[in-house]
């Protein structure tokens, strides 16, 4: 008998951190860590002395309502409307522990055993991981020119059994920032199959692009019966600096929220309740602050594009870049999960091999990494390519000509 936890694959962060057991890390070569799309920075100093307040409220040492605060999610409704345009209500809103629970909450709402749903590859690993351990097959659709998936080859996927289409964008692993237009093609499609559009949002507080529809990476949300196809995830913790409080949202119609409820009452009861009063605190308080972090990714983005020419000259090549991450092809006659192993011992650098994000059939797999630059400065990047350019081991041949 194979268990649910024995039917998907390990923890690739756990995985990855064990690769550092017995490596030594000099205070002049430390280790870059560029495994995790996480800040390890404290939130700003008025949030935690707003949290320090809250903590002499009695209720927020008590169980909360289990889709969240009201006054949390009547804020994150009008912020959502204030950004993407259109009408939410609060009762769209529910609060969940970190995005992850969102999603796992969205595909409890969707999905029976043996289901479908098609995941774009490379994905994200935890949505991966929670399909499997949900008896939901992960269809796997893979992205083609700009790391976008394609909306034809989506149709063609689609069977009586699948119950979603999953988008992340700006995507971790591979930061590819996906078009208006095409976001709208696969909420079209959804809705012509009578499926869902799950839309993973974790990171678009560092979308690179402003003045894209006004400023809204999309326009799902102007269509009034938005939440007839759209079920939407947001994160509080990359935006403030929240990681350990695990505050999420899911955005979708009151019906499924009704039954999201009953996933979110048998697991966690309700969200972190300090986690909520800082998220709204940051959503009353912060915005200058969270311009300022974006700039400074973006900052860090441009580094990466700008620099990346002293890898390309020894083989690398740079196939996507956004949000936290830049996702790269290596030269090396190495797959990429030894190649990560060898990098922690001859660059002291921590990075996650393509084969966390794709299936093992994938060839591509063994070709591409992802670097998560979310705690590395634009001087901590200039050393990261100083670094891999040293690295001295047989390049892969180069492809025959036909």
């Amino acid at each position: 008998m194979t268990t649910r936890t024995q039917s998907t694959f390990a923890s690739p962060i756990s995985e990855s951190r064990g690769w550092l057991n017995g490596v030594t890390f000099t205070p002049d070569r430390p280790l870059l860590n560029l495994s995790q799309a996480a800040p390890v920075a404290m939130p700003p100093p008025d949030m935690l002395a707003a949290m320090a307040g809250a903590l002499q409220d009695p209720a927020t040492h008590l169980y909360g309502p289990d889709l969240g605060l009201p006054a949390l999610r009547a804020a994150l409704a009008a912020r959502t409307a204030q950004i993407y345009g259109g009408a939410l209500h609060h009762d769209q809103v529910a609060i969940t522990a970190g995005a992850n629970q969102a999603f796992a909450t969205a595909i409890a709402t969707l999905c029976g055993e043996g289901d479908e749903v098609l995941l774009p590859t490379p994905w994200y690993f935890n949505h991966k991981m929670w399909l499997d351990m949900s008896g939901v097959r992960a269809v796997p659709l893979p992205s083609l020119a700009g790391l976008l998936p394609d909306v034809d080859a989506a149709a063609h996927l689609i069977t009586a059994r699948t119950r979603a289409i999953v988008l992340v964008t700006p995507n971790n692993p591979t930061g590819a920032e996906y078009p208006p237009d095409l976001i709208r093609a696969f909420r079209d499609l959804a809705r012509r199959h009578g499926i869902a559009l799950i839309l993973d949002e974790t990171y678009r507080d560092f979308h690179s692009h402003e003045n894209t529809l006004n400023g809204a990476p999309h326009d799902l949300f102007l269509d009034p019966d938005w939440d007839d196809t759209l079920v939407h995830l947001y994160s509080f913790s990359k935006s403030y600096r929240l990681t350990g409080h695990r505050i999420g949202a899911m955005i979708a119609s009151p019906e499924r929220l009704y039954q999201g409820e009953k996933f979110i009452d048998a697991s966690t009861i309700c969200p972190n309740q300090l986690g909520q009063r800082a998220a709204l605190w940051g959503l009353e308080n912060l915005d200058d602050w969270l311009a300022q972090e974006r700039r400074e990714i973006l900052h860090r983005r441009a580094a990466i594009t700008g620099g990346f020419a002293q890898l390309h000259a020894q083989g690398w090549h740079l196939l996507g870049c956004g949000a936290y991450f830049a996702y790269v092809q290596h030269p090396f006659d190495l797959p990429s999960n030894l190649l990560a192993q060898q990098l922690v011992k001859q660059a002291a650098v921590l990075a996650l091999p393509a084969t966390m994000f794709t299936p093992d059939h994938d060839p591509a797999g063994a070709r591409q990494m992802r670097l998560a630059f979310a705690n590395i400065d634009a001087a901590g990047i200039g050393h990261l390519f100083d670094r891999l350019s040293d690295i001295a081991l047989p390049l892969a041949p180069a492809p025959s000509t036909p």
